[in-house]
């Protein structure tokens, strides 16, 4: 395999299978021998955007550029929006000259591929509307570690068809991982997103549906949701609430998945909405198990992409 050094991750179908393979095994290894990697990234600076707040992506990255012997910088809208204040053209050109690498947590998508498309440094994405990659690179890192494997195992994805329902997606596809995403009508993931993924799926044998059913979570080796209601979509909480009720993964729902069923989200939880305190604290849980991945993969990333490896 090429080296990943100066690749964008916009996406994770930006990727191979043994790429994504790879990012995950120095994850592991990362996360197994911390000290091992302690100046990897020594003199590297990382510049991070922020339109959106965060607790998990802020932290990790930040933790995550430290911990490797580099530093952050944390930027947000309120100090200059990308884009409005300044084009994107003219950041990219300014960023590239200034630090190795960028992270952007924003609402657009496009934004995130621009200043890839325009910057001569590697460009992470930390989370759009449209997909969160590192956040599926942290639960499939997670799924590995308690199943003993990816390839062939199955995914129930209950909820909103969102940005984290299409990663899941894109890395089933490319890992062998089979993802049902099950969701109220009119919810559904982006249908551009599912076909892509399913073309790429076609290389691994995994598959990728789209349901409006909880019969999709019989024997299913792990249950993900989410919440309802996502960042900018506030307004709508209460509509989605009474929607969504049906779908809330309490004891009963993780009953028809099993006991060897692992129980995922990708955090910050409304518990009581669209998980129950029962589930959430359980054996089956390894919610906690993924914010800690976070770090490790996202360490994984930014040893690749910043040339760390």
């Amino acid at each position: 395999m090429e080296s990943l050094s100066g690749r964008d991750l916009v996406s994770l179908l930006d990727f191979t299978s043994e790429e994504l393979r790879a990012i995950l095994e120095l994850a592991a290894e990362v996360k197994a021998n911390p000290d091992h990697y302690a100046k990897t990234l020594s003199g590297a600076t990382l510049f991070m955007y922020f339109e959106k707040p965060s607790l998990r992506t802020r932290i990790t990255f930040e933790a995550g550029m430290t911990q490797l012997g580099g530093h952050a910088i944390y930027y947000t809208a309120a100090d200059g929006k990308i884009g409005v204040r300044e084009s994107v053209e003219d950041v990219a050109r300014n960023l590239e000259r200034w630090v190795d690498g960028a992270m952007l947590r924003t609402f657009s998508h496009a934004l995130v591929e621009d200043l890839a498309r325009c910057a001569g440094i590697p460009v992470i994405n930390g989370l759009t509307d449209l997909l969160h990659p590192c956040q599926a690179l942290a639960d499939y890192l997670t799924l590995g570690e308690v199943k003993g494997r990816l390839e062939g195992l199955r995914l129930a994805y209950v909820g909103d068809g969102n940005n984290v329902a299409h990663s899941l997606m894109n890395g089933g596809a490319r890992l062998g991982v089979s993802v049902t995403v099950i969701t109220p009508p009119g919810y559904e993931p982006n249908a551009g997103v599912v076909e892509a993924a399913r073309r790429a799926a076609a290389d691994t044998g995994a598959t990728l549906e789209v349901r409006h059913d909880l019969d999709a979570l019989d024997g299913a080796d792990a249950v993900y949701t989410d919440v309802w209601a996502s960042m900018g979509q506030e307004d709508d909480a209460e509509n989605r609430r009474r929607i969504f009720r049906p779908y809330q993964i309490n004891e009963q729902v993780m009953e028809r998945a099993g006991k060897e069923a692992a129980f995922m989200h990708c955090l910050p939880a409304h518990r009581g909405d669209e998980v129950t305190d029962a589930v959430a604290d359980s054996p089956q849980s390894v919610i906690f198990e993924q914010a800690e991945n976070r770090l490790h993969a996202q360490k994984s990333v930014l040893l690749h992409l910043l040339g760390g490896v």
